[in-house]
C-alpha cells in the first residue's frame, strides 16, 4: 500500500473539475511515452462526470493519443444498456463520444441486457476475465497494472459500488457483484479492493460539503470494511482532490 494520500484543494467543483482534467492530461501522456500505451479507470458521479466534460473541453486532450488509452470502469449500476444511469453512458456523452477513442479499448461492463441477461454474477465473472487477458508481459495479474484510477467518494464514504459493510469489501476477487446497495440501483458491478490497489495511481475525488465528513474518515482511519474509501490506496500514489467544502473538516 502507498504512502497517505496527497491531499489538493480546490476552491469549487469547477475549478476541481478542470485541475483533475490538466492532471490527468499528464498522467496519460507520460504513461504512454513510458510504455506506449495507458490504462485508466472512470468513475461516474458528478464529479467524476464533470472531470470528464472538462477533459473534453481542454485543447491539451490532444496531448493524449486517444488511439492508445484503455478505457475501464470502477463499478457500473446494472441496468440495460444506454440507460441514462449507467456510468458508461455518462462518460460517453462527457467524453469518449468526443474523443478518438479505439472502441474495441473501451471496456464498459455488461448491462442487464446484455449476453449474461440479469446474471450479475455471471456479468461480473466476464469483466474478470477481459480484464485478465488485458495484463501486459510482466505484470503480476489478475487485473493490468492501471495507470490511474479514478473514484468518487460517496457521502457514506463508499467508493466504486463498495459500500460500508458489504459482502464486496471483504472479497478477494478482481469484480464482484453488489445486491442491496443502499443508493438505488440495488444491483451493481464493481472492482474490488486488490483490482484498486493494483494502479499505479488512485484519484479520490469528492466536492461539496456532504463529503466532508467522509473525506475526513477516508483520510484519516483504518478498516475499509467500514470506510471503504480508506482502502482504495495506489502503489505509486494516491492523491485526494477535493473542492474547499469537502475537505473542511480536515
Amino acid at each position: 500500500m502507498s504512502a497517505a494520500p496527497s491531499v489538493l484543494v480546490h476552491r469549487d467543483q469547477e475549478l476541481l473539475a478542470h485541475a483533475a482534467a490538466a492532471r490527468l492530461v499528464g498522467a496519460v501522456a507520460d504513461a504512454q511515452a513510458a510504455h506506449g500505451t495507458a490504462s485508466v479507470v472512470l468513475t461516474g458521479g458528478g464529479v467524476g462526470t464533470a472531470v470528464l466534460a472538462a477533459l473534453a473541453a481542454s485543447p491539451a486532450r490532444d496531448a493524449i493519443d486517444w488511439r492508445r488509452v484503455d478505457v475501464w470502469w470502477g463499478d457500473e449500476r446494472f441496468l440495460p444498456a444506454g440507460d441514462p444511469e449507467r456510468n458508461e453512458t455518462g462518460a460517453r456523452l462527457a467524453l469518449l463520444d468526443h474523443v478518438d477513442v479505439d472502441p474495441a479499448r473501451v471496456h464498459a461492463m455488461a448491462a442487464s441486457d446484455g449476453p449474461d441477461g440479469d446474471d450479475a454474477d455471471k456479468a461480473a465473472e466476464r469483466y474478470a476475465a477481459e480484464l485478465a487477458a488485458a495484463v501486459r508481459p510482466g505484470e503480476p495479474g489478475p487485473v493490468p497494472a492501471f495507470d490511474v484510477v479514478l473514484l468518487g467518494v460517496g457521502p457514506d464514504a463508499h467508493v466504486a459500488s463498495l459500500f460500508p459493510g458489504l459482502p464486496g469489501t471483504r472479497d478477494g476477487r478482481p469484480v464482484v457483484a453488489v445486491r442491496d446497495a443502499p443508493k438505488p440501483p440495488p444491483t451493481r458491478i464493481s472492482l474490488t479492493f486488490p483490482s484498486i490497489r493494483s494502479a499505479a495511481e488512485v484519484w479520490l475525488l469528492a466536492a461539496g460539503s456532504g463529503k466532508a465528513e467522509a473525506v475526513r474518515k477516508a483520510l484519516t482511519e483504518t478498516g475499509p470494511v467500514g470506510v471503504p474509501a480508506a482502502g482504495a490506496r495506489g502503489r505509486r500514489r494516491t492523491l485526494a482532490l477535493l473542492d474547499a467544502e469537502a475537505a473542511a473538516e480536515l
